[in-house]
């Protein structure tokens, strides 16, 4: 039990210290498995097997959000495969300039490509995890970063049956069976009614005919998460189901970032060695920026998705861990690349803030392309005649979409970044197109349409809609500007940035209540 105590101190400590200067919590679990091995502490028992947990959740939540038909665009595949190849060349390159001047102790052409192949990968858990953080796994770029980790888990999955001689079961072409048939039994889950048995569901989903099955059939277990997140993802229960398990989800992953730090303690030379890795990653970074900008991509989505991706992902400890075990990788290289990947969670968590703002201004300043020439994904968002903006159409975006255009006649426009969604509420005659509300281009536009009258924020992230304030507020925006808050903290953040109108969703919820009530029965007394 003390052990445990330790672990609790320390974790909560380093991770509240990053957060004071300024950095995400991760950066902190990540320092505190190195501070924790370093002191002596010793690795709980069964911390690999919560960090395997934490992972299987956050893959089969993705999945959960995940449209298929968004991950087999050319600009998903295609720049992940020339990548892939372009990221193999350039390591190397660096690699064997590395051993030839005496750096690297391993000098095997081969030995030095596959090394090259495990480093040209990006981390599933950091990627996913920053863009849970930003609300943006269905925007345009998030979609394609996506794209990108599932061909590369793929990849992952055929480079280790390789290695060990053992290929997938015959038995898993199976799964294309299974799979619609999981989709039609269960396509009524969300029928379970309350929040701990469909908790248990999503888990039991996750981990059984996901996780378990793909391990049986030589798959990996984690691809399965993620795929029966997928069979589940176009039911009505998906979001709720995905709210109910992400507190349990975020507390198990912090034990993946912990077990970094339990993979060896470094020497010098292992630091060393590490952090030179570190100058191949914005080479990795431009290199996805330019893939998606000769695909069409506008510069704000190719740079969004190169800093995403550019970091080392723990694929590369699993293949190092194998050339140990095979006895073609010295020991100490499967430290050195846990120093390498711990490194590029930091710088990659610097690059890559929550407030998306400056990155898109950046972009903004590069040569565009004219809109027609533009991948038809990611053209600007049309404005035309709209006097009111609606940005987030769930549910209460939704509501005030209708009282807008109905009650009070004004031509409303939808602004939603869930493709899914889009084509749902234009089946239902809604105006409403797909887009990313952060973005200043849109912003720029908005501040030049003067027809615009009132901006309602009903994004369900409190960071998208401060963003989205930030804008307006920076182009002195004259008409009214609203917003719903779900915390009382977030009304307080977003009075400070003096909007016009807030609304705290369960405060206005018993309003609406309250009125209502009296005004039936004011009807009823009659």
């Amino acid at each position: 039990m003390t052990t445990v105590l330790i672990y609790l101190l320390v974790v909560f400590a380093a991770g509240l210290l990053s957060l004071a200067i300024r950095l995400p919590p991760l950066v902190g679990f990540l320092a505190a498995g190195f501070i924790l091995n370093g002191l002596g502490v010793p690795e709980i028992t069964g911390l690999d097997i919560i960090s395997d947990l934490g992972v299987t959740l956050m893959l089969f939540a993705i999945g959960l959000k995940l449209n298929v038909k968004s991950l087999l665009g050319k600009e998903v595949w295609l720049t992940a495969t020339a990548h892939m190849v372009g990221s193999v060349a350039v390591g190397s390159a660096f690699l064997g300039l590395l051993a030839w001047l005496g750096v690297l102790t391993v000098s095997s052409l081969p030995i030095i490509a596959v090394l090259a192949f495990a480093l040209s990968f990006s981390s599933t858990v950091f990627v996913i995890k920053i863009l849970q953080d930003r609300g943006d796994e269905l925007t345009l770029y998030g979609r394609i970063a996506i794209g990108v980790l599932i061909v590369q888990d793929i990849a992952a999955v055929v480079f280790i049956s390789i290695s060990r001689g053992t290929p997938p079961s015959p038995w898993a072409f199976g799964l294309i069976i299974l799979v619609p048939l999981l989709w039609w039994i269960f396509k009524r889950f969300d029928r379970f009614g309350r929040a701990e048995m469909q908790a248990l569901f999503g888990i039991l989903m996750a981990f059984v005919p996901g996780y378990a099955l793909f391990e049986y059939l030589g798959l990996h277990g984690s691809l399965g998460a993620l795929v029966m997140g997928m069979v589940l993802a176009s039911y009505p229960g998906a979001n709720q189901l995905s709210r109910s398990l992400f507190t349990m989800k975020e507390l198990l992953l912090i034990g993946f970032f912990v077990s970094i730090g339990y993979t060896g303690l470094p020497d010098p030379q292992n630091v060393l060695v590490g952090l030179l890795l570190l100058l191949v990653l914005p080479l990795q970074g431009i290199g996805y920026w330019a893939l998606l900008w000769a695909q069409g991509m506008r510069h704000r989505t190719g740079l969004l998705t190169g800093l995403l991706l550019a970091n080392y992902s723990e694929f590369g400890l699993i293949v190092a861990a194998m050339g140990v075990e095979a006895g073609w990788l010295p020991a100490h290289w499967l430290v050195t690349i846990a120093i390498a990947v711990a490194a590029s969670f930091v710088v990659s968590a610097v690059a890559n803030p929550r407030n998306t703002s400056s990155l898109s201004r950046f972009a903004n300043r590069l040569r565009s392309r004219p809109p027609e020439k533009l991948h038809r994904h990611d053209r600007p968002i049309p404005i035309a005649d709209a006097e009111a903006l609606i940005l987030g159409m769930g549910r209460v975006g939704t509501a005030a979409y209708i009282q807008l255009s109905g009650e009070y006649s004004m031509n409303a426009l939808g602004v939603e970044h869930n493709p899914q969604r889009v084509v749902a509420l234009r089946r239902d005659q809604f105006n409403v197109v797909e887009g990313d509300a952060t973005d200043t281009d849109f912003w720029d536009r908005v501040a030049q349409n003067h027809r615009i009258e009132i901006i309602v924020l009903t994004m369900p992230s409190q960071h998208a809609n401060t963003d989205a304030l930030r804008a307006i507020r920076e182009r002195e925006f004259g008409g009214t500007v609203a917003a719903v808050a779900l915390y009382q903290s977030d009304v307080e953040e977003l009075h400070e940035w003096d909007i016009d109108v807030v609304v705290h969703m369960y405060g206005g919820a018993g309003r609406d209540l309250a009125d209502q009530s009296v005004e039936a029965r004011r009807n009823q007394s009659r």
